[in-house]
């Protein structure tokens, strides 16, 4: 194994928390997302790592803590700051001095005071998800893009150069192509939410940065993560884990969209390993191509996921999904191509994705619901 004792970095990691934030002249006030709401938030992880080298697989949720404790996983962590518009939560850690720090993104005091020229990392994973920004148009442009645009003028300012992971998705594309080949990079997005079109126009500033050499920006475009544990978030996919996790933990859970509509998935612990290696790819790797790249992932149709369902949980956890159609989650998820060409993501060194079925199976080990 790789290291090196006395080389230290310091990352910055930008996530969302399982809260809804609404601005009010200018102040961001946090309320619980119990039922999907109108989306989720921002948190940071400010991080100080000792840098070399194995991706240890990440049994964490998937948000800026799972980065963390990935970190720490790797014994890279000397120290970490979690901020967010609520005191966040810090993750375990035996031997990780970790402070948690109450904030908003949308202010530029903070921005000046996280994004410092000793950073060399930085992780932008924040975001009102697809539902809840077609739901509230300002609150979406005001976040995933005004927001990110903040952050990015603030850092090639300060810190000229400095590497940025940027998640951006796979709702920048419209609806599938005619020609039934699978979606590449070389792929013109035509966005069918507004979700999409604010991660896309954030995708093209970060883009022409690197382009520029004011940053060094790579932006990967996720999947639908499934299974996202805790509570239901505003994404218009938020179902995709629902069907499955509320099932297992013994409630009810409503599927929104026809069965015969397909997914492009990701389970959390391949999306935590592939976000690491982002962050450790060289940028002469990238030469004068696009820093964007589609992550692997796997098509599954809503009747193949009620398959897997019951094939983990049994006819029990099958009997609590209520199929009841909601048109405008189902117009937003079927602007979604769901088969994608990943050769670039391959070449790159991301990870592929197992079976449906070995995702819900580490999503039980991982979280111990299976109440059914």
């Amino acid at each position: 194994m790789l290291f090196c004792s006395d080389f230290f970095v310091k990352v910055l990691y930008v996530s969302s928390s399982s809260r809804t934030d609404l601005v009010l002249s200018g102040q961001a006030e946090s309320v619980p997302l119990d039922d999907g709401g109108v989306g989720y938030y921002n948190k940071y992880l400010e991080v100080y790592i000792l840098y070399f080298v194995h991706n240890p697989i990440v049994r964490q949720m998937f948000n800026g803590q799972a980065l963390a404790t990935a970190l720490v996983g790797e014994d890279k962590a000397t120290s970490i700051t979690l901020t967010d518009v609520v005191e966040p939560a810090a993750p375990d850690s035996p031997h990780t001095m970790i402070r948690c720090v109450q904030g908003d993104l949308t202010s530029q005091g903070l921005c000046d005071s996280l994004l410092t020229k000793d950073l060399t990392h930085v992780f932008l994973l924040h975001g009102i998800m697809s539902g809840a920004a077609e739901a509230n148009l300002e609150l979406g442009i005001q976040v995933n893009l005004d927001a990110t645009r903040k952050v990015l003028d603030t850092l090639r300012i300060a810190n000229p150069g400095v590497r940025v992971i940027f998640t951006s998705t796979t709702a920048v594309y419209g609806p599938p192509p005619s020609s039934g080949f699978p979606v590449t990079e070389a792929d013109a997005p035509c966005p069918g939410s507004s979700y999409g079109a604010q991660k896309l126009i954030s995708e093209t500033l970060l883009n022409d940065y690197s382009r520029r050499g004011l940053l060094d920006g790579r932006i990967v475009r996720l999947p639908t993560v499934l299974v996202r544990p805790g509570k239901p978030t505003g994404a218009a996919s938020s179902f995709a884990s629902g069907i499955f996790r509320e099932p297992l933990n013994g409630q009810k859970s409503i599927l929104p969209v026809s069965k015969d509509l397909s997914l492009w998935i990701c389970s959390p612990r391949t999306v935590v390993r592939n976000l690491l290696r982002a962050r450790d790819i060289p940028k002469e790797t990238y030469g004068a191509d696009s820093r964007v790249v589609n992550l692997p992932g796997v098509t599954v149709s809503i009747h193949k996921m009620m398959e897997a369902l019951r094939a983990v949980g049994g006819q029990k956890a099958l009997d609590l999904v209520e199929e009841k159609r909601d048109t405008p989650t189902e117009k937003i998820v079927e602007s979604w191509p769901a088969e994608y060409d990943t050769s670039r993501a391959k070449q790159l060194g991301f990870k592929e994705d197992g079976t449906l079925e070995q995702t819900f199976r580490d999503y039980i080990r991982d979280y111990g619901t299976n109440k059914v």
